[in-house]
């Protein structure tokens, strides 16, 4: 169900179940990235952690979209990432190791040893053919193995970014896709409420560890400000335990220091909910 659009808003799209909201997202950044690719010759898609994108991802390594998909041409990156070793299950990468990529992406790695249960679901397939230099993880290890800290992650992250070709628009970098997840607290990407992250002018920041929200770990997150020139954003959300946060981000009251997901609560940004997440949605953007 597409829930119609107040001419402020996001487009809200309402489907039955997880499954459902996770092939409704891969279609869409199937679509967006040969757009990206046929416009500009490469695709740079910002991508996020945790639970969300693993049944997304799940569906682009499918044989079916790995050659529908212009995958030499795509540019990999994180919108934000815990710091720990890429193979940690903190990892906001590792999900994307075990589900979405070809083997030889991660060759010599360990991420595939054990899988979480429900990237073991299903069939394995060789996954997106993405070449190894065009997938950007934050480089964590790195800093772990050299007792380097997440402003050095930061500080790496963003002189790649700048060197990489990306296009930029009012001097930030210009993501042709980005997919996002929203925490409880309302946060996106590791923007907290009330995060000095407004503030900085870095395209990639080190973030304290939250006390208020698990886990409490050390971040490295995207600036804010990219959200406002991304080309194609997709907020997924599913499950009654967000039910409660969507309300929070579409309710009345606007204030993105306290509920930072309400950065993407903008036309042009397409929020994808099962129907459990949508349960309480504000009738004022139904």
């Amino acid at each position: 169900m597409n829930v119609p659009r107040q001419p402020s808003e996001p487009e809200l799209v309402v489907l039955a179940d997880p499954d459902a909201v996770s092939a409704a997202a891969a279609d869409r950044i199937a679509d967006a990235l040969r757009g990206a690719v046929a416009a500009r010759g490469r695709a740079d898609w910002a991508t996020t952690g945790g639970s969300a994108p693993v049944g997304i991802y799940r569906r682009l390594a499918h044989p079916s979209m790995t050659a529908a998909v212009p995958w030499p041409d795509v540019h990999l990156w994180w919108s934000d990432d815990r710091y720990v070793p890429r193979d940690h299950p903190l990892s906001n990468v590792l999900p994307a190791d075990q589900v979405l990529l070809a083997a030889a992406t991660h060759a010599g790695q360990d991420a595939l040893r054990e899988e979480p249960d429900d990237a073991a679901a299903g069939p394995r397939h060789p996954g997106a053919p993405i070449p190894v230099d065009q997938v950007h993880a934050m480089p964590m290890s790195d800093a772990l193995g050299q007792q380097r800290g997440p402003a050095w992650v930061a500080a790496r992250y963003d002189a790649e970014l700048r060197e990489s070709g990306i296009a930029t628009r009012d001097g930030w970098p210009v993501f042709d896709v980005m997919l996002l997840g929203v925490g409880p607290d309302g946060h996106v990407m590791s923007i907290f409420p009330g995060s000095d992250a407004f503030e900085e002018a870095a395209w990639v920041l080190p973030i304290p560890a939250p006390t208020h929200v698990e886990p409490h770990v050390t971040r490295v997150t995207l600036n804010p400000k990219v959200l406002d020139v991304a080309r194609t954003v997709f907020v997924v959300m599913h499950g009654a335990g967000k039910a409660d946060t969507v309300a929070m981000i579409f309710g009345p009251e606007r204030d993105v220091r306290r509920w930072p997901a309400q950065l993407v609560r903008r036309p042009g940004v397409t929020w994808l909910l099962d129907e459990a997440a949508a349960a309480r949605l504000p009738a004022a953007v139904r």
